[in-house]
């Protein structure tokens, strides 16, 4: 019995030995991993067909695809937009800028003047040449240097910075002294007439002056070709007339003027228009006969349901000294109030300015900086003073 129990005993013994080392077999060979599944092949979505080609009438099959969505546009492109579409604010010119010829003219004198330490005789000298040179006039230089020789005297100037900046002041004062605005009053057809000779750019005036006083004051105005001895005038007016939106009356050509005139008042005192811009007739200022017209044009001008409040005359800037003269003889013939200068920008003889001012009494109050009807701006004392000593 006893041997049958140890028989059994090693045989649990051996079998239990015999699972141990197969386990620890299987441990050393590590663990074996069955590979992944083959993935599907890839494939590629076939192109959609042109829209053109679609049936719309058809159910679709397959995936839609939503389609992307519309791109905003940058903020710089918005706006850039903006501003092509914002109205031009317009930058009225300045004298500065525009008046380098007139200031080139006296450049030289005045650096030469500033380069020294005292006031000497030689200084005198060149203050005189440089007024003469920008046109101010050998009689108003006179004035002005012998006021100013007075003025340095009682306030002890001595030095060349100093002189400059006195007669700077004096300039200013001399041309600030006169009424500058343009004068139109209330309840009836005002009438500017404009005054000149040919070529110093009347036609060309009265169409700026329309422009502005429609877009700057929103007045209603009518233009009157009184020009009828030079067929291009009238074409020439019409056509700013468009441009403006001003009223215009034409007669025949080589017709009378005063007619035309008296026309154009009677046209505005009927409409309520608050201006009449009249164009005259501009042969040489020495015919005897171009004189009486003015003055007959002027009587009838003068005529309700208008009347004459300003009388403005156009002289051409290029023309210096001999813009004088001719403003003695409209101003005898016509009672000048006003002056306007055109072609500034282009003239270094800015001095013409002082001379009307100081010789004639006459004030400058409109003058043209330029081409476009912008560049008519008002007369302004100090700025034109300031852009010639710069």
């Amino acid at each position: 019995m006893e041997i049958v129990i140890l028989l059994v005993a090693l045989v649990v013994v051996a079998g239990t030995a015999v699972a141990f080392v197969s386990a620890r077999r299987g441990s050393d060979r590590g663990t074996i991993l069955e590979p992944p599944p083959e993935a599907p092949p890839l494939t590629r979505p076939s192109a959609a067909p042109p829209i053109d080609e679609l049936d719309l009438n058809q159910p679709s099959s397959g995936v839609i695809t939503e389609p992307p969505p519309s791109a905003e546009p940058a903020p710089e492109t918005i706006q850039e937009i903006e501003e092509a579409l914002a109205p031009v604010v317009f930058e009225k010119p300045r004298f500065r800028d525009r008046l380098t010829k007139a200031r080139g003219a006296l450049s030289g004198y005045l650096g030469g003047i500033r380069a020294k330490d005292r006031i000497d005789a030689e200084t005198w000298d060149d203050l005189e040449e440089a007024l003469i040179r920008a046109d101010v006039g050998v009689a108003t230089t006179t004035a002005i240097l012998d006021d100013l020789r007075k003025e340095v005297e009682a306030k002890a100037i001595t030095e060349p910075e100093a002189l400059l900046l006195q007669l700077k002041g004096d300039l200013k004062a001399r041309l600030a002294s006169l009424d500058r605005g343009l004068r139109i009053e209330p309840g009836f057809p005002n009438v500017w007439l404009v005054v000149g000779v040919n070529g110093a750019g009347k036609t060309t005036t009265i169409g700026k002056i329309a422009k502005r006083q429609i877009d700057e004051f929103g007045r209603s105005v009518v233009m009157a070709a009184g020009d009828t001895f030079r067929a291009a005038a009238g074409e020439q007016l019409e056509t700013w007339a468009e441009r403006s939106g001003a009223d215009i009356v034409r007669g025949q050509e080589g017709g009378d003027p005063s007619s035309v005139i008296f026309d154009a008042v009677q046209r505005a005192g009927a409409k309520g228009a608050d201006l009449v811009l009249a164009d005259t007739a501009g042969r040489l200022q020495n015919k005897t006969n171009l004189m009486e017209e003015l003055k007959k044009i002027r009587r009838i001008a003068d005529r309700e349901p208008g009347k004459v409040t300003e009388v403005l005359l156009v002289i051409d800037g290029v023309t210096g000294q001999n813009g004088l003269s001719q403003a003695r003889e409209f101003l005898a013939a016509t009672e000048v109030t006003g002056v306007v200068i055109t072609k500034l920008d282009g003239s270094a003889k800015g001095g013409i300015v002082l001379a009307i001012t100081e010789e004639l009494g006459l004030p400058v109050k409109l003058v043209g900086l330029g081409e476009t009807a912008e560049d008519l701006v008002d007369f302004d004392p100090d700025e034109f003073v300031e852009a010639l000593f710069e």
